[in-house]
């Protein structure tokens, strides 16, 4: 007899959820992790009264009622509205790009005066590239969908911090569409529900994984033979290409660097969020993690986030899809879908850009899968 039904390789929100779920239908499970805590990416700890996003922003948003049902039953979420702002240079504009943002570009008042000055820019592009010539780069596909000055102020030095390469060496397909609102509203997202939980994630997965056995501290590649010997089945939501040696090669991964400061004023910037969106400024936001919660304590703590090429050893915090990377994942997937008793999940696991809800959502789709013996 195993010791353990499974052994769950990651205590992030994928792994707790799952756990939960399976703790809950009588399975024994065993959660590990590299790290000193719980959480994954979504850890929060408290400074000076303030809940810290140890791994940046997280604000949790969806529009399918059950998830956020689901995520409520742990802890009451409170009533955040994600409204970030752009900073370029001494200016500063609301994001998603709406009609705030337009006003303050070129002083237009109307929907219609902003749609004007869209198309003008847009058809602009559209001679400089040539009419029946497809978008070669990201550069040329973003001109065409939202013009010059919203592209050179707000989304060009942005795009190239955050990616590490230049626009114009970037495939067009990245931008697909820029969601534009021609309504006074700078609420980031357009799902039904969204907020911050009441003290944090941290207690959100703490209370997922009560009565689960948690070791922290702990590599599976160092004890793999232990794991593998003492659970029935192992959930994997570390990076698949290590998990096989990286046989094929590496897949490609952004990483991030955080800056974190405790400072002996109130307030530092009057919004939880604000992007730097010029190349020149080496950080690509900075959040201000009282105001996620509407913190009135007297000192306040920013983050500086820097986006980093990742290398072996760094944290991968999501992952480049591209075709390359998409193609040489897909030699991993086919040896990942002959294992018997390992299952792939999360962002790493899955090599899939997820966010919170989905990540959620997949979790228990996975352990239902599970359960029912499929």
């Amino acid at each position: 007899m195993k010791q353990y039904d499974y052994i769950i390789v990651g205590a992030g929100l994928f792994g707790s959820v799952f756990a939960y779920e399976a703790t809950k239908a009588g399975k024994k499970c065993l959660v590990i992790d590299r790290r000193n805590h719980i959480g994954g990416n979504v850890y929060t700890e408290e400074v000076e009264g303030i809940n810290v996003h140890k791994y940046g922003a997280h604000i949790f948003h969806t529009s399918n009622k059950e998830i956020w049902d689901y995520m409520n039953s742990f802890v009451e979420f409170n009533r955040y509205t994600n409204s970030p702002i752009a900073k370029y240079k001494d200016e500063l504009y609301n994001l998603p790009f709406n009609m705030n943002t337009f006003h303050s570009l070129w002083g237009v008042k109307t929907p219609e005066e902003a749609k004007i000055k869209i198309a003008e820019q847009m058809q602009e592009a559209v001679a400089d590239c040539g009419q029946a010539k497809e978008p070669q780069n990201l550069e040329e596909q973003a001109l065409r969908l939202i013009g010059k000055d919203i592209y050179e102020k707000l989304i060009k030095g942005y795009t190239e911090k955050q990616w590490g390469k230049f626009a114009t060496e970037l495939p067009a397909f990245i931008i697909k569409r820029l969601p534009v609102r021609f309504t006074y509203d700078n609420n980031y997202f357009n799902d039904k529900y969204q907020g911050i939980p009441e003290g944090g994630y941290t207690g959100i997965v703490a209370k997922m994984l009560e009565g689960v056995d948690v070791r922290l501290n702990e590599d599976f590649f160092e004890q793999r033979s232990e794991y593998e010997a003492c659970g029935t089945k192992i959930l994997f939501t570390g990076m698949l290409d290590e998990f096989y040696g990286y046989c094929y090669g590496e897949l490609e991964y952004r990483s991030l660097l955080f800056e974190t400061e405790l400072l002996d004023e109130e307030n530092y910037q009057g919004n939880a969020v604000v992007n730097y969106t010029e190349y020149e400024v080496p950080y690509t936001r900075i959040i201000e993690h009282k105001h996620f919660e509407f913190g009135t304590q007297s000192k306040t703590v920013i983050t500086k986030e820097y986006p980093a090429t990742w290398k072996r050893g760094d944290e991968p915090y999501y992952p480049m899809n591209d075709d390359q990377n998409n193609n040489l994942f897909a030699k991993y997937k086919q040896l990942a879908d002959k294992e018997e008793n390992v299952i792939f999940g999360g962002r790493l696991g899955e090599f899939k850009y997820y966010d919170m809800h989905q990540v959620v959502a997949r979790a228990l789709e996975m352990v239902t899968e599970e359960l029912m013996g499929r």
